[in-house]
């Protein structure tokens, strides 16, 4: 039921001009001494009562409207108890209002009224108020159109529909009724009105032409995630869950409050999702995710222990506190929830080999040792071996139509821009060109997948550097999203950059340089020494509680002569950061190579080396540094590699149903010469809180961790099953399953 309350005006003219200025239009009439409280109407003379049309009550037609705008899924569509109407903007939707009497447009004026219900200072000129009259049809001069469908006797039907670029908030909805030249009457319908952006409106910001990618990434609910490195993908799975209870109520919170978008603002997508890079993160304000690199997760929950961002949202709208702890895909996957619940299309993308250019010299260089480490006080520069941000999907009429499309935008702390912790939405088509001076942060996303690394030997603070050389090939590897529909990975790499050793690509990092300001130089190269050919290879399919060689393979091309080299290979665990953080093994060779002859050097790393310091990710650093002793040219290279963990297996029974029970098995094999003690699983299921299930007693050496989880369907079609398994020797391994629900079989006639 609305609140309903008396009123006198002049006239409805007035009252519409009135509006228009953001001025109070009607008067409340004092309440009767006596009234009858028992529906919360004031009391009403018979005669009047008959004469004035009263509001009874507003059906938002939810089982119409959801459908045809796309928003059936959404929690506060489909709750029990007081339903919101959740619509998208530039769209009709439909109205049932139930009236005391029969509607006569010749002595009875309507006019609905729409506010944004978090403006404090409500205008018209900001479009977070409207008020609009009922018309027969539509009238191309109004933003909003309320339009009489059909009257059946004390049933009014209308249809409303929006501004292509109204903001994107919650609104209320008043109507007021009257009698020409008499008194009128207002209805402060309770339903909430959430109007989001609409990628199927051609006259949205947002639209996508592309129906394959509109479903996905406006619609789908489970996605996954690649993680690991350049030579050891791996997906991960992650339940975006925008539909799901108070999503869509945390995305405008942390778009009003942390992002501080107000007015107007709400319309336009460049902004909102800006603030939306900023609002993610916890650095500057009280944003939804604490990050946190360090192997102390106490007083929080792991970044590898997240499977999707409901639990995350859910958590932080009920205590308005940020949310411990997160990584760069969990930021990601975040981001990808709020933007689909606001209707943004959205993916998350990984980028291996990412550079963190903190100069803007659009290089990242690296300064070695005598014994090939690194030196830490010297290298702000870094690259991750892998980094995850989004892209969104929008028209960019502030930097020109020719930009539009995909945008970066990425909330993982890394640089402020503007004094403020985000980055984006830079144009991923501005970043092929290298226009970098583009906004936002074009400059930044461009060295992420771009840049050249550039190696120097350090010999102390008096001496000069000595270039080793310079790698333009190792940044911005296998950039990888979801491919629409289905669980495979899409590389995109082709749409942040021309390919590798081609005119265009080195065309377009010159033309990126002489954009920076930095003076850094780079163009300092080794004399030539083409007699040794040096290969830097791992070799081996890695499996976590295996061996690995490291192996640096030299031929010697020179016919007569034979040069003595020395040789020093290091391996050493690495933050996915791309910050080495301790040393496992390191070995120095003086070998001659032969002429016209092929020379191994290898470095074995046995498990017992290795698991003590293996970091949570399993990321481990190889670097050799090699000497020519005859010449003094020296050889530097260096790559990561992840060590491959099992799978988790989910086997579920064939032809389910919807809301009859499953019982399914989960199984994960032991890959460690040790066993694994204090195992859990973590199982998110459809439609249900997470569940965890213990491991009774240790896991032998190759021997399976079972166990069954129980779940009942309740929705048709498609869903997905994600795990996690943690235990004390092994932890952040997952594992998926799609699966589809079926409608019940009715049960055969007696």
């Amino acid at each position: 039921m609305g609140r309903r309350k008396w009123y006198r005006c002049n006239c409805m003219s007035c009252f519409r001009a009135k509006y228009k200025v953001n001025e109070t239009p009607l008067q409340e009439l004092p309440k009767p001494k006596e009234a009858d409280e028992t529906d919360g109407l004031p009391y009403i003379d018979a005669d009047k009562e008959a004469d004035i049309l009263i509001v009874r009550k507003i059906d938002p037609c939810i089982a119409a409207n959801g459908p045809a705008h796309n928003t059936s899924k959404y929690h506060l569509m489909t709750r029990s108890v007081e339903p919101q109407l959740v619509v998208r903007r530039g769209q009709s939707f439909r109205l049932d209002i139930q009236l005391s009497r029969p509607y006569n447009d010749t002595k009875d004026g309507i006019s609905f009224v729409f506010v944004v219900d978090d403006s404090e200072k409500p205008s018209h000129g900001q479009g977070t108020l409207v008020a609009v009259p009922l018309l027969r049809k539509p009238d191309k001069s109004l933003p909003w159109n309320v339009i009489l469908e059909s009257v059946s006797e004390d049933l009014l039907t209308v249809q409303v529909t929006s501004p292509s670029d109204c903001p994107v908030a919650k609104w209320k909805m008043e109507i007021d009724t009257k009698l020409v030249e008499d008194g009128a009457y207002r209805y402060s319908w309770e339903t909430g009105i959430y109007l989001l952006f609409n990628p199927w409106n051609k006259r949205d910001q947002v639209y996508m032409k592309n129906e394959e990618w509109r479903e996905e990434t406006t619609l789908n609910d489970v996605g996954l995630i690649w993680r690991g490195t350049a030579n050891r993908l791996r997906p991960t799975i992650w339940k975006y869950d925008q539909f799901e209870e108070t999503i869509l109520e945390c995305s405008l919170y942390v778009l009003n409050c942390i992002g501080k978008i107000h007015g107007n603002s709400k319309s336009d997508p460049v902004q909102i999702t800006r603030a939306l890079a900023a609002g993610v993160n916890s650095v500057d304000d009280e944003g939804v995710v604490m990050g946190n690199w360090s192997e102390n997760h106490s007083g929080g929950t792991p970044p590898t222990k997240w499977i999707g961002s409901a639990e995350i949202l859910q958590k932080y709208y009920k205590k308005k506190k940020p949310v411990r702890f997160g990584q760069c895909w969990v930021f990601a996957g975040v981001v990808t929830t709020i933007c689909r619940a606001l209707g943004i299309p959205s993916r998350v993308v990984t980028n291996y080999s990412s550079a963190h250019d903190t100069q803007s010299s659009l290089t990242v260089d690296f300064f070695m040792d005598s014994n090939g480490k690194i030196v830490d006080d010297l290298n702000s520069d870094s690259i991750w071996t892998f980094h995850v941000w989004n892209e969104v999907w929008m028209k960019r009429p502030d930097i020109g139509e020719e930009y539009d499309g995909w945008q970066a935008i990425d909330a993982t702390p890394q640089e402020p821009s503007e004094d403020v912790y985000r980055c984006g939405p830079a144009s991923v088509l501005a970043c092929k060109r290298g226009e970098v001076l583009r906004p936002y942060d074009g400059s930044f996303l461009f060295a992420e997948v771009n840049a050249d690394k550039v190696f120097w030997r350090y010999t102390g603070p008096t001496q000069p550097l000595k270039l080793l050389g310079k790698d333009m090939l190792g940044i911005g590897k296998l950039i990888s999203t979801k491919a629409p529909g289905k669980f495979e990975r899409e590389d995109i790499t082709y749409t942040y950059k021309h390919p590798e050793k081609t005119r265009e690509e080195r065309v377009t990092m010159l033309k990126a340089l002489q954009q920076s300001e930095s003076s850094f130089s780079r163009y300092y190269l080794n004399e030539d020494f083409n007699d040794i050919h040096f290969n830097f290879e791992l070799r081996d399919d890695i499996i976590i509680g295996d061996p690995f060689t490291v192996c640096l393979v030299m031929k010697n091309r020179n016919k007569n002569k034979d040069f003595n080299v020395s040789v020093i290979l290091r391996v050493d665990v690495m933050a996915y950061t791309g910050k080495s953080t301790e040393q496992i093994k390191k070995e120095k060779f003086d070998i001659v190579v032969k002429s016209e002859s092929v020379h191994e050097v290898k470095l074995e790393v046995p498990y017992k080396d290795y698991f003590k310091k293996l970091k949570e990710q399993a990321n481990f650093n190889i670097s050799c540094l090699a000497t020519v002793e005859d010449t003094k040219f020296e050889y530097y290279a260096q790559d990561d590699f992840r060590v491959r963990k099992p799978d988790i297996k989910i086997i579920l029974p064939d032809n389910l149903q919807v809301d009859n029970e499953v019982i399914g098995d989960i199984e994960l094999v032991n890959p460690l010469p040790n066993p694994l003690k204090k195992g859990e699983f973590l199982v998110d299921v459809p439609g249900s809180k997470q569940i965890k299930i213990k491991v009774k007693g240790a896991v032998l050496t190759k021997q399976s961790a079972v166990a069954q989880f129980k779940f009942t369907p309740k929705e048709i079609g498609m869903h997905t099953i994600g795990a996690k398994f943690t235990s004390k020797e092994l932890n952040d391994v997952d594992g998926f399953v799609n699966f589809n629900v079926l409608p019940k079989e009715e049960a055969p006639p007696v």
